[in-house]
């Protein structure tokens, strides 16, 4: 809930049940992107308010986990229907503090019901195995129990779909919750957490709690949290898997990711452009999933370039909100100057800009336009380090094998996509490419909710993946029965 008062709108902790406006607590800002108005302020959790939240998670679980998950999963049919009433609201909270377009927005909100939607089948998903007489009398049997208390810690740039990927189905499997969002986008996720309160979810079941390292390090801490799941970029990743994972809890943290786009020759090059653009440029290419460095195959690169670079050109950039808009601002001013420093580093290193983001002037946001720099090595600054923004580099490579050797020496492998007419090609790619998420002639290889979100190599740290079955197994402990009866 957000607390309206004289000055600037306060973000709100949700604890057991009740909303609270806490007093005394280091404030961060939170800013429309598109123009830099203030929206709200957010209070920052201390490890007190950490030790309240997942105290009251704890007392909960012990009642929530004896619900049978028929009734459990009431809660989340009656959450799918409001969020679908309520979807071209938080849709518009979310291009307000995020920025990204309205049609982008509204994709997101989909994406984030059918988290809900796949949870509320969870009377199957948790089913276990059975088997009379595996020996003479003896029969055997597997069912799933909840762990206890998850922690969700998630990101800016999906603040609708990410926590979905989280709680619906940790909660439909008999836990308890508690949801850190990224500081810099708290309004979706509480508008979210509003509408399941709504429905009906017992109190201290889910729980809400904004803040910085100080609110993480406590939840990753905390001896009574049984599992935390994590999205965001590799170095956070890797320190909440190893800090998490040392206090004995069961970890998912899904890291950053440097993903290329294959193009051969024989593509359908104006489809593929298209493609390009919604993978390297859509949400300002803050995604984790956004397609960064394009890798056009022998003699590919000379009609792609020339159509990418005119539509990259034509691109309509400016205030998420407005029709027409087809990339909106980064998020905040900070990245902005980051990602600007990456472009920077390409004409440092002697990169070809092709089109120059810096060109694109509009007062008051955070705006920087698309880039593409051409004659790009993987040595490269910009060929190697996770940008976040609208910044594509394009390698060029003589064969499809160069191609895969290429995407292979990345340290990362989160996601990439291979545009061709060759089955051959596409088959050889996919399986020979160390990645977790492949598109062919699909730009942006989103898993929807029933498949794992299953990045590699640098882009994951744990054993099972975000949402699917992987959800699943990951908010579940499964325990084996064998009995005999005299």
């Amino acid at each position: 809930m957000i607390a309206t008062g004289p000055a600037v709108a306060t973000v709100g902790f949700y604890i057991n049940g009740v909303w609270e406006q806490p007093a005394g607590r280091t404030q961060g800002t939170i800013t429309n992107p598109a123009n830099g108005a203030v929206l709200a302020s957010v209070p920052y959790a201390t490890e007190a308010d950490v030790d309240c939240a997942v105290r009251a998670a704890q007392a909960a679980f012990l009642k929530w986990r004896e619900v049978p998950v028929v009734d459990r999963v009431q809660v989340l049919y009656r959450y799918k229907t409001l969020l679908d009433q309520h979807a071209a609201e938080v849709a518009a909270i979310l291009t307000r503090e995020n920025g990204k377009t309205t049609d982008d927005a509204k994709a997101e909100v989909r994406r984030m019901i059918q988290m809900v939607e796949v949870a509320c089948g969870m009377p199957s998903l948790m089913m276990g195995d059975s088997l009379n007489d595996v020996a003479h009398g003896i029969d055997c049997k597997t069912i799933r129990q909840p762990i206890g208390v998850c922690v969700g810690i998630t990101p800016f740039n999906f603040p609708a779909m990410v926590p979905m990927w989280m709680h619906p189905f940790a909660i439909a499997c008999g836990n308890s919750f508690i949801l850190k969002p990224s500081e810099k986008v708290p309004l979706t996720p509480t508008r979210a957490v509003e509408l399941l309160h709504d429905a009906g979810l017992p109190a201290g079941v889910l729980n809400l709690l904004h803040g910085g390292k100080e609110s993480v390090d406590a939840l990753l801490r905390h001896p009574l949290v049984k599992a935390v799941s994590f999205v965001g970029s590799t170095p956070v990743a890797r320190y909440i898997y190893t800090t998490a994972a040392a206090q004995g809890k069961r970890v998912q943290a899904l890291g950053g990711a440097k993903n290329h786009l294959v193009v051969m020759a024989d593509a359908d090059m104006e489809k593929t452009v298209e493609a390009i653009i919604g993978s390297a440029f859509g949400a300002a290419g803050e995604r984790c999933l956004a397609g960064s460095v394009l890798v056009p195959v022998g003699e590919a690169a000379g009609p792609l370039l020339e159509l990418l670079v005119k539509r990259t050109k034509a691109l309509a950039v400016g205030d998420g909100s407005k029709p027409g808009v087809e990339m909106g601002p980064l998020v905040t001013s900070d990245h902005c100057e980051r990602v600007d420093g990456y472009i920077g580093k390409g004409l440092e290193e002697g990169a070809t800009p092709l089109v120059n983001g810096r060109d694109f002037k509009a007062g008051g946001g955070y705006f920087l336009g698309p880039t593409i720099f051409d004659h790009v090595t993987p040595d490269m600054t910009i060929a190697r380090e996770e940008i976040f923004g609208p910044v594509l580099s394009v390698i060029r490579v003589p064969s499809l094998d160069d191609a895969i050797d290429l995407v292979n020496r990345s340290p990362f492998g989160n996601a990439t996509a291979i545009f061709t007419g060759s089955g051959k090609s596409a088959r050889e790619y996919s399986s020979r490419c160390e990645v977790g998420m492949v598109g062919v002639n699909v730009g942006v290889a989103a898993p929807t909710a029933f498949f794992p979100f299953a990045g590699w190599k640098n882009s994951f740290f744990g054993d099972l993946h975000a949402h699917g079955k992987d959800a699943v197994a990951f908010y579940t402990e499964q325990k084996v029965i064998m009995s005999r009866w005299f």
